[in-house]
């Protein structure tokens, strides 16, 4: 072959395997091309984002798409933020050398895909932000590149595939904020590369593996809160000094939390522990951590001082240390740890609410960070004296709440320069005097309570330029006057409007009806007179009205009917007249009527809420009938009634068992030690429990100066025996939902007694005849009534409010033997 032949050869071969390059390579280009085309496909583009995606263009100059230079191969897609929604195309994971995929804050939903596991060359995966749905593919776990996986924010369920230990390149996992249920797997423990762990807000449960601590060296960002996780933190956890984030908030974790944490995570800037169950003191090692940022540790069993050393963390934005059982120490004002922080100077945040804190609030609160601290809550404490002017200087302050304490004097004026103020909380204190006009000036207030207090006077006019206040509760002061009219101009009141338990008087404005979204309105126990406004049917959004104890008039509004949400419907111990609206049938929410003691007349209503008579209550009217009942009035008698006969052995076992509880208690009144426990477990029992359980059974006996600060003594035991006899007598529990708002188990006796004391009798005491009216029984029942009356009244002189005024236990204990004596004799005669 001449060399010519072999030349041509050459040339010829080398432009075929040319050409054969440049059609491999095209057609590779092509096939991301189509993928991308195909994602666009199943994608809504609200706002034309991919308006440039179309055939005619080369895909290397869409938005969002960034290729190789040099083989022209899609290695970033990245449509953050674009608005889009739809499914994901599984046919991404043809672009084999795509490398970042970042579809972060969008709509996205569905599944995603498995195909997704053959992107061997996938370093990052950002599908945050979105609504993906179902299962996470356990073949995610074949980007073995993978080094950030970030999936929160979205809908994503079932259990955490174990088979994420093969990303072994992985730095940052983000689960957080899905629905994941099922145990942490123990093999992301094995993840030696990573420097970001997030699996908070889902359903997770069990113990934090033990491996954890001992195999991320590189971890500095740990957030496992807002699961349902047990058990104690592993040890070697606080061994991992690369730590920078701390959080296992919102778990049921116990155990005590080490004294040397602030030496063992020298680098800590977040601490968030709240909402568990640890125990222990305060670890003062905190307080060597100088660049640490936020402290969380409340809802704890936490007890003893704060440490000193506060004053070292000037980088500190949040401070939460409520409700634990810290203390003050001795020979301190009680608050000294406020000094301290007054080197924070970015302090945002500060809650020491809800702990045993006393003394009075220092001046130097003013020397808090003005520019910057923004919430503000201390109440639920022991904390006196009067609050300091110098409480005007923390400009910023959008919530302070001083709620719970024993503070006293006036309403500080000051407050009223914290213009930016949303929440002002100063209910159930002992502060007297006049509620400020210039209050009003806090126009951006959304929530206003000042409730129990010892405030008189009248509301302020200035109350009308809270223009955007949601709630407001003045009960349980002194006030008096008129309600101004100006208060059902504030349309913005959507949740309470609460102010029951003053003096008010006067008729209620018709412009109640300006609140049109108003939850809750509870005008109960003040001397209003006149009628219910008509206009209370523009009240569509109410659920509560409570207005019992007062002196209204006239008929019970039909239109209230028209109030098709209303659940609960006081208007007892007032002066209504006329028949019950039949409009109150319709009522279909309605879950507690109380119309009682009233002057209502004519039958009661037969359908609706009036067929379960268990949640209506309508004695105290003598002239309501019955129509279902044989025309059996309340408090009248028509034709037939029914007559009680006493079981008379029932009745004498029940006195002699109030007798043995008189004299038990009689021997213990002379324990004082014994009070103090019982009451202070009472005390610290019921409060926990009504927050986080429901309500202990101690609080129905404890007397009502205990829970404004009183101490314990014999009086209130005579107080809680009190009520044990009527609730023995009655059968009626004194947290039963009858006992709403301001009526009790005591008051409820008071009252029915004075008509009809067998009415509140327990049916199990009593033996049900239906007799004529000329019939009578050989047993004297006149007697047998006396004696319960008597034990009734009994019950009644233990139970008044003053302490001064209630009887002793030796006269208690005379009375009730006398009694059963005479109930004996009467049996046996």
């Amino acid at each position: 072959m001449d060399d010519f032949s072999l030349c041509l050869i050459v040339v010829l071969t080398s432009l075929f395997s040319s050409h054969s390059l440049i059609h491999g390579a095209y057609s590779a280009t092509n096939i991301d091309k189509e993928a991308l085309l195909h994602f666009k496909s199943l994608t809504v583009d609200h706002s034309n984002g991919l308006e440039g995606w179309d055939e005619t263009s080369s895909h290397c100059n869409w938005t969002g798409v960034t290729c190789n230079r040099i083989n022209q191969r899609v290695v970033i897609l990245d449509l953050r933020g674009l608005g889009l929604s739809g499914t994901i195309s599984p046919y991404l994971s043809n672009m084999s050398f795509l490398g970042a995929l970042h579809l972060q804050e969008n709509q996205f939903s569905g599944k995603l895909p498995n195909e997704f596991g053959a992107l061997s060359n996938l370093r990052i995966l950002n599908v945050s932000n979105n609504q993906i749905q179902g299962t996470l593919t356990p073949n995610i776990s074949r980007c073995f590149k993978l080094q950030v996986l970030d999936l929160m924010n979205n809908e994503i369920n079932g259990k955490i595939p174990l088979e994420l230990d093969r990303l072994t390149a992985l730095r940052v996992l983000k689960l957080n904020q899905n629905q994941f249920n099922g145990g942490i797997p123990s093999s992301i423990g094995n993840l030696t590369s990573l420097t970001v762990l997030n699996l908070g807000t889902n359903f997770l449960n069990g113990a934090i593996p033990d491996n954890f601590g001992h195999y991320l060296p590189k971890l500095q960002q740990l957030e496992l809160s807002l699961n349902n996780l047990t058990g104690t933190i592993p040890s070697s956890l606080y061994n991992t000094s690369s730590l920078i984030f701390f959080g296992v908030a919102s778990n049921q974790l116990f155990g005590e939390v080490p004294q040397d944490v602030g030496d063992k995570l020298p680098n800590l800037h977040d601490y968030h522990i709240c909402f568990n169950k640890f125990t222990g003191s305060y670890p003062k090692t905190l307080h060597n951590l100088t660049r640490i940022q936020s402290i969380r540790m409340s809802w704890n069993l936490l007890a003893g001082e704060v440490p000193r050393g506060l004053g070292n963390l000037a980088d500190l934005l949040m401070y939460n240390i409520g409700y634990n059982r810290f203390i003050s120490p001795p020979n301190d004002f009680g608050l000294s740890f406020i000094d301290s922080l007054t080197n924070s100077t970015s302090l945002r945040f500060l809650a020491f609410d809800g702990n045993l804190f006393e003394g009075v609030i220092p001046d130097s609160i003013g020397n808090l960070s003005a520019d910057h601290l923004q919430r503000l809550y201390m109440g639920g404490n022991r904390i006196g004296g009067k609050i300091p002017p110098s409480i005007g200087h923390l400009q910023s302050l959008t919530l302070l709440n001083l709620s719970h304490n024993s503070i006293i004097g006036e309403i500080a004026p000051e407050i009223s320069r914290l213009k930016g103020l949303q929440m002002l909380c100063l209910s159930n204190n002992r502060l007297s005097g006049g509620i400020p006009t210039s209050l009003g000036d806090l126009t951006n207030l959304t929530k206003l309570e000042l409730s129990g207090n010892q405030l008189v006077g009248t509301i302020p006019t200035t109350f009308a330029n809270f223009k955007s206040l949601l709630s407001l509760d003045l009960s349980s002061n002194m006030l008096v006057g008129s309600i101004p009219f100006e208060i059902f101009k504030l349309s913005s009141l959507s949740v309470v409007l609460n102010l029951s338990k003053n003096a008010f008087n006067g008729v209620l404005p018709r412009e109640i009806g300006n609140l049109e979204n108003i939850v809750t309105i509870d005008i109960s126990q003040n001397n209003l007179f006149g009628n219910l406004p008509e206009t209370i049917k523009n009240c569509k959004s109410l659920e509560k009205l409570l207005a019992f104890e007062n002196s209204f008039q006239g008929r019970v509004p039909d239109s209230l009917g028209s109030v098709k949400g209303l659940e609960i419907l006081d208007l007892s111990s007032n002066k209504f007249s006329g028949p019950i609206p039949t409009t109150l049938q319709n009522l279909n929410a309605l879950h507690l009527l109380n119309l009682s003691f009233n002057d209502l007349e004519g039958n009661v209503p037969t359908d609706g809420v009036f067929k379960n008579l268990s949640r209506t209550y309508l004695e105290g009217n003598p002239k309501l009938c019955n129509p279902n009942s044989s025309n059996v009035c309340y408090n009248g008698v028509v034709g037939r009634r029914k007559s009680i006969k006493t079981n008379v052995i029932i009745l004498i076992s029940v006195i002699f068992f109030s007798l043995l509880c008189a004299i038990g208690l009689l021997l213990l009144c002379f324990s004082s030690s014994w009070y103090k426990k019982r009451v202070n477990d009472s005390r610290s029992s019921s409060t926990s429990d009504t927050v986080l359980k429901g309500q202990h059974p101690m609080i129905r006996y404890i007397p009502p100066e205990y829970g404004m600060g009183g101490k314990p003594s014999t009086n209130g035991d005579v107080y809680s025996y009190g009520v044990m006899l009527l609730e023995l007598f009655t059968g009626m529990s004194p947290t039963h939902e009858a006992f709403t708002g301001g009526m009790t188990l005591v008051k409820w006796v008071q009252s029915t007694a004075k008509n009809n004391i067998i009415k509140i009798l327990d049916p199990e005491l009593q033996v049900m005849d239906l007799v004529d009216d000329e019939q009578h029984s050989t047993i004297n029942y006149d007697y047998h009534e006396k004696i319960f009356a008597s034990t009734v009244n009994v019950g009644l002189s233990c139970a008044v409010e003053s302490p001064e005024a209630r009887i002793n236990m030796r006269d208690v204990y005379i009375k009730l033997m006398s009694l059963r004596d005479g109930l004996r004799k009467a049996a046996h005669a």
